[in-house]
C-alpha cells in the first residue's frame, strides 16, 4: 500500500524579477487571485498572471516613481498613482489609458476604486483625500482632516464609507453622501498602514506600526478589541471572505485572529518576509512580497488552517478561563451592509470646486494620453484573461484551479528534485484568470402580442408587428395573383395616420424653434410644455442637456414635473432623458436648494430673495414626489436600475 504524501500548509510558489529598478507598490486581484500588478521606480505598471514568469502587459505614462496601484472588483480597470501627484486609469480589456487626473500637490500614498461607481479614491502625502468621477475627469469632492500622509483608504462593501488610515495615528471615516466626516478613532501609537471593512458587518480593523490591531464597531463608533503583540509593524490584513476569521500577515508568518473576545486561533510561519497584500481564492490565501526589484508569491492552504474554535496559542493575553473565549458567533451581532444589486453609486453632494480642481486641463490630459501607452508584452495570456469577458462563450468558462501543493518531506522532495523536470505547464497548471463567471441571463418568453414594459430606445423591428400579418396565406392557387395587392394595403394601414402625427409633431418643434431664436430659453420650454407632447419636450430636453450652463432655477421648476412623467414612461429613450436631466439638476441646484431653505429669514423687505425661495421650495416639494418614484424604480436590474440607484443616491438628503 502506497504511503500518502504530506503536502505542505504553505509554500513559495515563484519569484519574478518584476521591474528594471526598485518595485515601489504591488495589489493582487481580489476576484480571482490570480492577478498581479506592480508598479517600480522606472515608472511603469507591470501586470502578471500568478505563477507565470512572463509580463503580461506594462503599462507607460508617468514620468516619476509609480507609489501606489490599485485594481476594481472585476480586474477591468486599474489605477496608478506617481510621486508626482499625478493618477492615471487604464482599462484593462481594451489596452489604453482611460484618464489622467491631476490635483494632489504631493505623491500619492493610496487608491480605492469604488465598489460599484466608476470612483477612485486617493489619498496623499499632502493629507488630502479627493474622490473622482472617472467619467467626467473630475474631482467631485475633497476631505481634509488628517495632518499626515494618507497610507490606506478603502470604500465599504456598500458603497457609502470611506475609511482612511494615516501616519497621524488616526482612522477616520467619511460618509460619502453627507460628504463629511462621520467619525475618528483614535488609540494607536503609531502610523496606521492599513484598514479593513468586514465583507458583511457593519465592522472595521485597522493595522498599525504600534505592532496592533484594533475591531471598530461602526454602530457604536467604539473599540470592539485590540490585539497586541504582532511580531512587528502591520501592513497587510484581509477579513476571511465569509467574516469569520481576520488575516494578519506579519513577519515571516500569518496569524489568524478572532475579535468577540479578541484571540489568535493559528498561526501559519512563511517565510515571505514583509507581505505586502492578501488574497483568498479556493480556499487558498495568496500572500505578495517584494525586495528592491524582485516580487515572490506565497500559498497558504486554509483548508489545514484553524479560523474558528479554541485558542491556537496563548499570543493574546485573556485571563478568562478558555470555556468562556467561545468562538465567534455565527449569526453577526451587528448591522449587515445593504449592497445594490448592480452597480452605479455616487456621493450625494458635489462641491464646487476650483475649476482647475474639477477638470484637468485638456492639454495636459491629450498631451499625457498621447505618452501613455499599454504594451502587451505576452499577446496569448492577455487574451485568455481580459478578452473572453468581451465575447460569448458556448461552453463553461473554466474555474481557476487551487495551486498544487509541494510535498512536507524533504526525502519526497529530493526523489522529484533528481527526476527529469517536465515542462512549466505540466508542473503548474495554467490557472484561469477570469473573473467568476457570471450566471447566464435567462429571459423568460413572452405572451403573444403582449408589449414589453419598456420599449427599448433601439430596436430591429415595430413594436407589435410581425412581416407574416402582411403577407396572409394563400388558400387557393386563384387567390395567389392577389398577394401583391393585398400586401401593399396591408402596409397603407396606418401610413396617412403616421404622416399626421409627424406632421404635427414637425409643426410642434417649429413653433418652439421661432421661440427658442429669440434666446428665451424658459419661454421655449414653456412653449414646448404648454403643447402636451412629451416627445417635444424630449427632443428640446436633449438639447438643452448638451449644455448644463442653460440650467437656471426657474427653469427647473417647469421642467421636473416633465421629468416625472417621463421617468414613468414606457419608452427607454424617454426614461433616459428624463434621468440625465435630473441628474444635472441634482448636481447643479440641490445643494443651493438646501442651503437657501435651511438659511434664515432675512431683515427687511427682499424681492428677489424672496421670489428664489419661493422657486427653491416649489422644487424642493417637485423633488420630494419625485425621490417616491426614484426609490421604488431603485431595485430595477441592468442600465435602468444604475441610474435610478445613482439618482436615488444624489437625492438622500431629501429623505
Amino acid at each position: 500500500m502506497a504511503t500518502p504524501v504530506v503536502t505542505k500548509t504553505a509554500w513559495k510558489l515563484q519569484e519574478i524579477v518584476a521591474h528594471a529598478s526598485n518595485v515601489s507598490s504591488l495589489v493582487l486581484g481580489k476576484a480571482s487571485g490570480r492577478l498581479l500588478a506592480t508598479g517600480g521606480d522606472d515608472c511603469r505598471v507591470n501586470l502578471w498572471s500568478i505563477n507565470k514568469p512572463n509580463c503580461i502587459m506594462s503599462l507607460t505614462g508617468h514620468t516619476s516613481p509609480v507609489e501606489s496601484v490599485r485594481l476594481n472588483t472585476p480586474e477591468e480597470l486599474i489605477v496608478a498613482g506617481s510621486q508626482s501627484g499625478s493618477i492615471r486609469v487604464w482599462d484593462l480589456e481594451a489596452a489604453k489609458i482611460l484618464r489622467t487626473l491631476m490635483g494632489h500637490k504631493a505623491n500619492i500614498c493610496s487608491l480605492d476604486f469604488h465598489p460599484y461607481g466608476e470612483f477612485v479614491a486617493s489619498g496623499s502625502q499632502d493629507t488630502n483625500i479627493k474622490l473622482w468621477d472617472i467619467r467626467r475627469k473630475g474631482c467631485v469632492f475633497r476631505y481634509r482632516g488628517h495632518s499626515q500622509a494618507v497610507r490606506c483608504l478603502r470604500f465599504s462593501p456598500d458603497g457609502k464609507w470611506l475609511a482612511s488610515a494615516a501616519d497621524d495615528h488616526t482612522v477616520k471615516l467619511w460618509d460619502l453622501t453627507a460628504g463629511k466626516m462621520m467619525s475618528e478613532f483614535p488609540g494607536h501609537t503609531g502610523p496606521v498602514n492599513v484598514v479593513e471593512f468586514h465583507p458583511n458587518e457593519y465592522l472595521l480593523a485597522s493595522g498599525s506600526s504600534d505592532r496592533t490591531i484594533r475591531f471598530w464597531d461602526l454602530e457604536k463608533f467604539q473599540v470592539v478589541s485590540c490585539i497586541e503583540g504582532e511580531p512587528g509593524p502591520v501592513r497587510s490584513v484581509l477579513f476571511n471572505p465569509d467574516g469569520c476569521c481576520l488575516y494578519s500577515g506579519c513577519q515571516d508568518s500569518l496569524r489568524v485572529y478572532g475579535w468577540e473576545p479578541e484571540r489568535c486561533f493559528d498561526v501559519v510561519l512563511v517565510s515571505w518576509g514583509k507581505v505586502a497584500d492578501l488574497a483568498v481564492c479556493n480556499d487558498q490565501l495568496i500572500g505578495v512580497a517584494f525586495s528592491q526589484s524582485n516580487v515572490s508569491s506565497y500559498v497558504v492552504d486554509l483548508t489545514r488552517v484553524t479560523r474558528t474554535g479554541t485558542v491556537a496559542q496563548d499570543l493574546v493575553q485573556d485571563s478568562r478561563p478558555l470555556a468562556q473565549q467561545s468562538a465567534h458567533p455565527s449569526a453577526p451581532l451587528r448591522r449587515i451592509y445593504e449592497r445594490p444589486s448592480t452597480a452605479c453609486s455616487k456621493p450625494q453632494r458635489v462641491k464646487q470646486n476650483s475649476e482647475s480642481e474639477r477638470r484637468s486641463p485638456s492639454s495636459e490630459d491629450d498631451r499625457d494620453e498621447r505618452e501613455s501607452r499599454a504594451e502587451i508584452q505576452n499577446a496569448e495570456e492577455y487574451n485568455e484573461i481580459f478578452q473572453p469577458k468581451n465575447s460569448i462563450s458556448r461552453t463553461p468558462p473554466r474555474r481557476s484551479e487551487p495551486f498544487p501543493a509541494p510535498p512536507e518531506d524533504d526525502t519526497a522532495t529530493a526523489k522529484e528534485a533528481a527526476k527529469p523536470s517536465p515542462p512549466m505547464d505540466s508542473q503548474f497548471p495554467v490557472p484561469n484568470l477570469e473573473v467568476l463567471p457570471r450566471p447566464p441571463v435567462v429571459t423568460p418568453t413572452p405572451a403573444p402580442k403582449a408589449e414589453p414594459a419598456i420599449i427599448p430606445a433601439t430596436r430591429n423591428e415595430p413594436i407589435g408587428l410581425k412581416a407574416s400579418d402582411f403577407l396572409p396565406a394563400v388558400k387557393i392557387p386563384q387567390q395567389a395573383e392577389l398577394v401583391d395587392e393585398d400586401a401593399m394595403s396591408q402596409i397603407r394601414k396606418g401610413h396617412d395616420t403616421m404622416c399626421v402625427v409627424l406632421t404635427s409633431r414637425h409643426k410642434n418643434l417649429d413653433t418652439v424653434r421661432a421661440v427658442w431664436t429669440t434666446g428665451d430659453i424658459k419661454t421655449s420650454v414653456d412653449s414646448a410644455v404648454a403643447i402636451n407632447d412629451l416627445s417635444v419636450v424630449v427632443d428640446l430636453l436633449n438639447i438643452v442637456n448638451q449644455k448644463a450652463s442653460l440650467w437656471k432655477l426657474d427653469l427647473c421648476t417647469t421642467v421636473l414635473p416633465q421629468i416625472e412623467k417621463l421617468l414613468q414612461s414606457k419608452y427607454e429613450s424617454y426614461v433616459q432623458t428624463g434621468c440625465t436631466s435630473l441628474k444635472l439638476i441634482l448636481q447643479r441646484f440641490l445643494p443651493l436648494i438646501t442651503d437657501i431653505l435651511a438659511a434664515p429669514p432675512s431683515v427687511g423687505v427682499d424681492i428677489s430673495r424672496e421670489e428664489r425661495l419661493h422657486k427653491c421650495r416649489l422644487c424642493y416639494k417637485q423633488l420630494k414626489s419625485i425621490s417616491g418614484l426614484v426609490k421604488s424604480k431603485s431595485a430595477l436590474s441592468g442600465r435602468h436600475g444604475s441610474a435610478f440607484r445613482e439618482l436615488h443616491l444624489l437625492m438622500a438628503s431629501l429623505d
